[in-house]
């Protein structure tokens, strides 16, 4: 029971990072317009370096850890991005596109249920997991709000209604893990390495492309802010 509190405490406490970060984007216009628009680079280029951080400090290690070194790691990487591709282009044919929405959506899922699998499986590093999630779910929260309202003409209370719904999909997700995957770390660490791959497709294809400002340079230093909170967290945990 214990466990399962924990992954509850986990999983919503990281998703509501969604909602809030949608809230503090609907607070428009930041004064002067320049430091608007440098804001909203800067934590496009925090979210991806915080994605990179999790690939690069917990999901890929402990992916092949759990997979016993196995080469088989490669192509479910590879999986990863190759998915995440075809759904995006899926979804462009329609002219459907919402990058930091979709991104947001599809990395958290896989995420929150291999945190659960992390719980019921003691490691120590679930905590900074959680953390990671969260603190990348805040700044794409941000920007996709940012996106959505573009689409829908302005119905602030519609996106926050939906991003405030988002919430549910960890606590779900987190406890498929746990009751699924507790016995089957070979399948957690697939799973990481599945989402590490569409993560990092994610990054390149749409979260670093938006992250640019023509001739400012402040922006882009986000993303290595955030790779330093990834790396701190990480050091910190396992210290």
């Amino acid at each position: 029971m214990s466990e399962i509190i924990t992954i509850l405490a986990l999983t919503i406490a990281s998703g509501s990072c969604i909602f809030l970060g949608g809230l503090l984007a609907s607070f428009e216009h930041i004064r002067p317009n320049w430091l608007e628009r440098e804001f909203r680079h800067f934590l496009i280029a925090l979210g991806g370096g915080i994605l990179l951080g999790a690939v690069a400090v917990v999901l890929v290690p402990e992916g092949i850890a759990r997979m016993q070194d196995s080469l088989f790691a490669i192509p479910l990487f590879l999986s990863g991005g190759c998915t995440f591709f075809l759904i995006e282009r899926a979804l462009g044919l329609k002219r459907r596109e919402s990058p930091q929405f979709m991104g947001m959506i599809l990395d958290y899922l896989p995420e929150a249920i291999a945190l659960g699998g992390m719980v019921a499986v003691n490691s120590p590093i679930a905590p900074l997991l959680a953390l990671l999630i969260g603190l990348q779910n805040l700044p794409e929260g941000f920007n996709s709000y940012r996106e959505l309202i573009k689409h829908d003409r302005g119905n602030r209370r519609k996106i926050l209604r939906v991003m405030a719904a988002l919430v549910i999909i960890g606590p779900v997700a987190g406890l498929t893990g746990f009751f699924f995957l507790s016995d089957l770390p070979t399948i957690l660490g697939a799973i990481m390495l599945f989402a590490s791959g569409g993560i990092v497709y994610l990054i390149f294809q749409d979260v670093a492309p938006q992250a640019r400002l023509r001739r400012h340079w402040a922006p882009p230093l986000g993303a290595v802010v955030g790779f330093s909170v990834a790396l701190f967290s990480e050091m910190l945990v396992t210290a």
